[in-house]
């Protein structure tokens, strides 16, 4: 193995990802396959056979319901006898104009984009402190620091998200856990294919960016990997964006 392989390397490390059935989950749990990681990957919708990681475990799960997530944890602890890596990826988007947001989905967005991944959190702490590490990745976005409009919840539950990764740094560090935020610009998944679809609304987001192009799931491969990784011993709290520079651009 040569010394980057080994820098990199997630053999022997145990992860679970949410929302990896598709999109930047899945473009997360298999850059950690590839990096040598068991990855247990967790997700409400069913993965077909022939859109599945080879040697991938599939867990359905629904995030808003507190015993699944206890025996989500248990299940993992109990099979691979360790949990190294939680990446907190699950999210949900309903766009309503601010007015007349409705209550059920302000409610469905923040069990799913907040608590879930507090709970999440607490749960695989109780695993990480065994070991004295642990490395947790919340995925945020954009809107942790931007406001997008006519969706207060979404952009509401990721900055709080943003906020919570870092008391989970500064609670959970005395343990050798480290808590640390992925912070995507606008990248084509099937959240946003709607505005992909619209040549207006493509054009507009892809001349946002400094890069001039819109993000791909895989281009989070690196920074889920380096967060995980050995490589990042002394990160934490921190939040990392992967905007093709979208967030720091001025006229």
């Amino acid at each position: 193995m040569t010394y980057i392989e080994e820098l990199f390397s997630l053999e022997g490390k145990v992860a679970i990802v949410t929302g990896a059935a598709r999109g930047n989950g899945k473009a997360i749990a298999e850059a950690f396959r590839a990096a040598h990681a068991a990855v247990v990957a967790v997700d409400i919708l069913d993965t077909p056979d022939t859109l599945r990681i080879p040697e991938c475990e599939y867990y359905k799960c629904d995030l808003t319901a507190d015993e699944q997530l206890v025996e989500l944890v248990g299940h993992v602890a109990d099979k691979y006898g360790r949990i190294d890596v939680l990446v907190n990826n699950a999210g949900v988007s309903y766009g309503q104009e601010f007015e007349n947001y409705s209550k059920e989905k302000w409610d469905l967005t923040y069990k799913v984009n907040l608590r879930a991944p507090f709970l999440l959190s607490q749960l695989v702490a109780e695993e990480m402190k065994r070991n004295s590490s642990g490395s947790i990745i919340n995925i945020t976005s954009l809107n942790s620091e931007l406001a997008f409009p006519d969706n207060p919840a979404y952009v509401t539950t990721k900055g709080a998200l943003k906020q919570l990764t870092k008391a989970t740094a500064y609670d959970l560090g005395k343990y050798g856990i480290r808590a640390n935020n992925i912070a995507p610009g606008y990248m084509l998944t099937s959240m946003t294919k709607n505005s992909w679809n619209d040549p207006v609304k493509r054009e507009e987001r892809k001349n946002r960016t400094l890069l001039g192009r819109w993000g791909k799931s895989s281009d989070l491969a690196g920074a889920a990997v380096f967060l995980a990784s050995d490589a990042s011993s002394f990160v934490t709290g921190q939040d990392l964006f992967v905007d093709g520079g979208w967030s720091i651009k001025g006229i």
